[in-house]
């Protein structure tokens, strides 16, 4: 497995790969790398002659006073991870390398997809996402890219720009992966205490309660909302950023449960923002 710092080295490679006919496959992260980060990887392992795992703390997706400056990085950890679940390159450039000084450019997007959730709380956040993506897009012009559902309003964002975009691209989703006791696996989970990582789990509890609750046979999407806000409201520790049932595919607020929904929550427990979320087809 090869370290690249540059895009100049990356796309040399990269071309030399596609010139024996080689997939390549792409897994962008920010680093700090856990277990659905890694079934990531292996996934693209298996669908790829070529993988390229990205680690890149992308400073345009960071907001005034959130945690880019401690947010977790251990590279030499991240590496050896990445050998591990079948990554043939670990491309992880500095902030200067991916933007040159005096950089004026971004991608962004109107429609309505990137007001809403987390962009609703975090402007600017999908802006800084788009524009990261786009030039690892750029970069290393993968095959295929690889994004989990736990951000599943990136997801959305990143597939509505891929086709807006005209990237020859397959944006591969891959279902969240959680701890035993269900909570979803974050970087950020490094930031809870003890008593703060017990209470966390109000999240998932609340998330697995809604869906059974629509398997059941509850269609009332605005009572589901009422019913999630009141259950995770419920623990001290819990702050709501938002709790909201929307379609999956326009991130719209839903009054009836039916297609594809999403269930979406955002929830800071201390001072860590966690999000989460389940999907369904009804």
């Amino acid at each position: 497995m090869k370290l690249i710092k540059t895009k100049g080295q990356i796309r040399k490679i990269i071309r030399a790969e596609r010139q024996k006919l080689k997939k390549v496959g792409l897994v962008p992260t920010m680093g700090y790398l856990h277990e659905g980060h890694l079934s990531l990887i292996r996934k693209a392992s298996r669908e790829n002659d070529c993988v390229v795992v990205s680690i890149f703390v992308n400073p345009t997706q960071f907001g005034e006073g959130e945690d880019y400056d401690t947010y977790p990085r251990d590279l030499t950890r991240d590496m050896e991870q990445c050998e591990k679940a079948g990554a043939d390159i670990v491309f992880a450039p500095e902030v200067d390398e991916m933007y040159a000084a005096g950089s004026a450019a971004f991608v962004d997007m109107g429609g309505g997809l990137t007001d809403t959730l987390c962009g609703a709380s975090r402007p600017g956040h999908f802006r800084g996402v788009m524009t990261v993506v786009t030039k690892l897009f750029n970069i290393v012009r993968p095959d295929r890219a690889y994004f989990g559902q736990k951000d599943a309003q990136q997801v959305a964002v990143i597939k509505r720009m891929a086709r807006d975009l005209d990237f020859d691209i397959q944006i591969v989703e891959a279902p969240i992966v959680r701890e035993k006791d269900g909570l979803a696996m974050s970087s950020r989970n490094t930031y809870l205490l003890p008593e703060e990582r017990q209470a966390a789990l109000v999240i998932s509890r609340t998330l697995f309660w809604a869906r059974q609750a629509i398997m059941d046979g509850e269609k009332n999407a605005v009572l589901i909302k009422e019913k999630i806000t009141e259950k995770i409201s419920s623990e001290q520790l819990a702050c709501i950023d938002y709790a909201e049932v929307v379609d999956a595919n326009t991130l719209k607020p839903l009054k009836e449960v039916r297609g594809s929904v999403l269930m979406a929550v955002a929830v800071k427990i201390g001072r860590t923002r966690l999000i989460d979320n389940i999907k369904l087809e009804v």
